[in-house]
């Protein structure tokens, strides 16, 4: 299983900007498909965006063109720029590893002024 630990969350104003970060242990990270989730109060979790091991991307339609996903094979990885935050962007953020279904603890996002 791959141990998977985010960070980069906090308060941000609305049209603000945010980067979120998750290092992922073991020495697989570079062939695995990362996404982001995130779940707001009493919603379900949502997929926010995804990346494949060649850097295919794939985004949530209430993100396109405001949020970008990246990956460093080299720090073990991934990345979610996220620009023009919106108040509907609140919620926990998770990363996930699809191969073996894992997650990291989640990180709080609050935008609001």
């Amino acid at each position: 299983q791959v141990q998977l630990v985010e960070s980069g969350g906090g308060l941000v104003q609305p049209g603000g900007s945010l980067r979120l970060s998750c290092a992922a242990s073991g020495s697989i990270f570079s062939i695995l498909t990362m996404g982001w989730y995130r779940q707001a109060p009493g919603k379900q979790r949502e997929l926010v965006a995804s990346i494949t091991s060649g850097r295919r991307t794939d985004y949530a339609d209430s993100v396109k063109g405001r949020f970008t996903i990246s990956r460093d094979h080299a720090k073990n990885t991934v990345y979610l720029q996220m620009q023009r935050l919106k108040p509907a962007d609140t919620a926990v953020y998770y990363c996930n590893e699809k191969a073996f279904d894992s997650w990291g603890q989640g990180t709080q996002v609050t935008v609001s002024s």
